[in-house]
């Protein structure tokens, strides 16, 4: 069974860092691309970031791009966002997703990120 569960949510001040992790099991992480989503309060879900299977290739939201990082340890399972120079309109639950190769989806349970002074 697919699990993903995301870790490192919080609340920060405007200009601060956090690390998001998500942690899978029950497929083969290093066969699968990954995402990071984001839902803001009233708001549609947003595609963030994606890392290609092996971390060789990664895209951003326009919104966030220069500001975050995604990255990868396989070896781990692991897959990460790096979120710096935060602004208050990034707060939003974040959500780690894969699709598995049969095309089910798959979302982590959400990790709250609220930036505030």
């Amino acid at each position: 069974q697919v699990h993903l569960v995301e870790s490192g949510g919080g609340l920060v001040q405007p200009g601060g860092s956090l690390r998001l992790s998500c942690a899978a099991s029950g497929f083969t992480f290093s066969s699968s691309g990954m995402s990071w989503y984001r839902q803001a309060l009233g708001k549609e879900r947003e595609l963030v970031a994606t890392i290609s299977r092996t971390g060789g290739s990664t895209s951003y939201a326009d919104s966030v791009k220069g500001r975050f990082t995604i990255s990868r340890d396989n070896a781990k399972n692991t897959v990460y966002l790096q979120m710096n120079s935060l602004k208050p309109e990034d707060t939003a639950v974040y959500y780690c997703y894969t699709k598995s190769w049969r095309g089910y989806d798959y979302w982590g349970q959400g990790a709250q990120v609220t930036v505030s002074s």
